[in-house]
């Protein structure tokens, strides 16, 4: 019996039926189809470790002639280079196979790993002065010490910063760093997970927090988190908001809740749990894998897995959402087939929600969400599935769609960095990144300035690099871009000001 295998049996008593959520974790257990594929046909010329022989040049540690992007190297292996006496593998490789060296060489380029989640890789944060293209600055501590499983920060206009973490729940971090107890009256954070790859999978996580954009005027704080039902271990998404007021949560009202027989054993790691609003009186979440698989409920309207909603700031359904008058469907969906969705942000300057969302091996994406579109997943992926073969799960779910009907990404980040959040910046510390995007990631443990012209991504600049898994960015009411950092020797938030 494989190890793989054996792994997923273990899982399957631990987890219950949501195993098959995770399945593209479980499988990176077993040995990479790819790697095989490359020790047989690449590796005598290019060496064991993309260092090159006399017979081929290095893959790593260098730039590409042809390009080092996922789809030009798929394309040199494909088309080969006669001359130099690399043939072209498109005759002896099928294109899954092509795809996945593709895939396999250009994560060994960036670091990578793919069971290397950095969730305990040295943490340094750097001391003194750090250039960028356009500004110069520095890091920060804003506070230490917090839970290895932060989630979300949302600063306050005094300065101090609301902290959720996954399985303990909110508490305040005062201007000194110093965190709060736990804020009384909250749903209940559990922390009865399973740890695997050093990766943690729970059900009832505490996830976002968000201020609304009235905070000053009407004390209103929203809380996405995963509800547990009662007296059993399935959860799903719920929002809700509150007032703390004395160190406690008061005048609790549900903003949004999935029907009970939607709750699953799926773990939350794929939950989404982000929170915008527009500034007109609209609050979008973010709900992803929580079916009973990475596929189950995306592409049907009638299933909350899988979309982004949109609701009224109270809970009302807004009579102009896009399938409020489809006979079955959820009528706060906004867009669907998403799979694991990380970021989202609402540009109230251009009237655009963007988000960041997580692929299988390859295919995250920044997307650019318009109302009532479908975003693809599990019918096609810039990705592949863990187990080597392309996404298409639309086969199996009997959907036939046509490619044009979907909306592709704005930006496709293969391989995958683990993006995570990330912000639209309009502060004032900072005016050469003004309506640029900051993302964080969390594999890639680095800090990203998307530059926009219009609807596109023209210019990208690495601003942090090998600092920590980056859970949460955010821009305080200083216009500071402040961090929350995921370690397992604890979690911390730190800020970028100029130097």
């Amino acid at each position: 019996m494989s190890r793989a295998r054996i792994v997923g049996i273990v899982i399957v008593a631990v987890v219950g039926s949501g195993c098959v959520a995770i399945y593209s974790l479980l499988a990176s257990v077993a040995r990479d189809p790819f790697a095989a594929v490359y020790a047989e046909n690449c590796a005598v010329c290019h060496g064991a470790e993309l260092e090159g022989t006399p017979l081929g040049t290095p893959l790593a540690g260098r730039d590409l002639l042809y390009g080092d992007s996922a789809d030009a190297i798929a394309r040199s292996i494909s088309d080969g280079f006669p001359a130099t006496g690399m043939p072209a593998w498109s005759k002896t490789l099928d294109p899954g196979q092509i795809r996945g060296l593709a895939l396999l060489i250009s994560e060994r380029r960036a670091n990578y790993g793919r069971t290397d989640f950095k969730t305990d890789a040295p943490l340094a944060i750097p001391e003194g002065p750090l250039e960028s293209e356009q500004h110069r600055f520095r890091l920060e501590p804003v506070a230490r010490g917090l839970h290895p499983l932060p989630f979300s920060i949302a600063p306050l206009p005094d300065g101090r910063i609301l902290l959720t973490e996954k399985t303990r729940g909110l508490s305040i971090v005062s201007t000194g760093g110093e965190q709060s107890e736990l804020i009384q009256g909250t749903p209940p954070a559990h922390d009865d997970g399973v740890e695997l790859l050093r990766l943690v999978f729970g059900r009832g996580w505490m996830m976002d927090v968000a201020l609304h954009p009235d905070y000053e005027e009407n004390g209103w704080v929203y809380l996405h988190f995963g509800d547990r039902c009662r007296d059993c271990a399935k959860s799903m998404n719920k929002l809700i908001r509150g007032r703390i007021e004395g160190g406690r949560w008061i005048d609790q009202q549900t903003i949004w809740q999935a029907d009970a027989s939607t709750y699953t054993r799926t773990p939350d790691m794929g939950a989404g749990g982000r929170i915008s609003f527009d500034g007109e009186g609209h609050v979008f979440l973010s709900v992803g894998i929580k079916g009973r698989s990475n596929h189950d409920g995306i592409q049907d309207l009638g299933l909350p897995y899988g979309k982004v909603h949109r609701v009224h700031d109270d809970g009302r359904v807004p009579a102009d959402n896009p399938f409020v008058g489809v006979p079955g469907a959820l009528k706060s969906i906004w867009t669907y087939g998403h799979r694991s969705p990380q970021g989202l942000e609402f540009d109230r300057v251009t009237g655009r929600l963007w988000s960041t969302e997580m692929g299988p091996r390859g295919g995250d994406e920044l997307n650019l969400l318009r109302p009532g579109r479908n975003y693809g997943w599990p019918l096609t992926s810039k990705g592949m599935d863990y187990d080597g073969t392309p996404v298409e799960y639309g086969k199996d779910l009997g959907i036939e769609f046509d490619l044009e009907d979907l909306e592709q990404p704005v930006l496709d980040l293969t391989p995958s960095p683990a993006v995570s959040s990330f912000i639209v910046y309009r502060g004032s510390r900072f005016p050469k990144w003004q309506d640029d995007l900051i993302a964080g990631s969390l594999k890639a443990t680095e800090l990203t300035r998307w530059v926009l012209e219009g609807e596109e991504v023209v210019h990208r600049e690495t601003l942090l690099s090998g600092i920590a898994r980056i859970r949460d960015v955010e821009t305080g009411p200083d216009g500071a871009i402040y961090l929350l950092l995921e370690h397992a020797s604890g979690g911390q938030i730190v800020r970028l000001v100029p130097d």
